[in-house]
């Protein structure tokens, strides 16, 4: 079974820091910019219900989770 993977565009995100706040082992900001880093592209299992919540806060639209088709979920 393929993983779930993480998308961020940093060109649209407005450094907000929620996806850091809600899911701070896979998300970052920049220091420099404050703009999202994206730690982990395939977020580990215990991750992904925060990793969800995070995509979903996300004032800008800036980060996507890409999940497998016919996972059987």
């Amino acid at each position: 079974m393929t993983a779930p993977r993480l998308t961020a565009d940093r060109e649209r995100c407005i450094g907000a820091g929620m996806c850091a706040m809600t899911a701070p082992d896979v998300f970052d900001q920049d220091p420099d910019d404050g703009l999202v880093l994206l730690l982990h592209a395939e977020p580990p299992a215990a991750h992904r219900a925060a990793v969800r919540m995070a995509v979903g806060v996300c004032p800008s639209g800036a980060i996507a989770l890409h999940e497998p088709e016919g996972d059987g979920s």
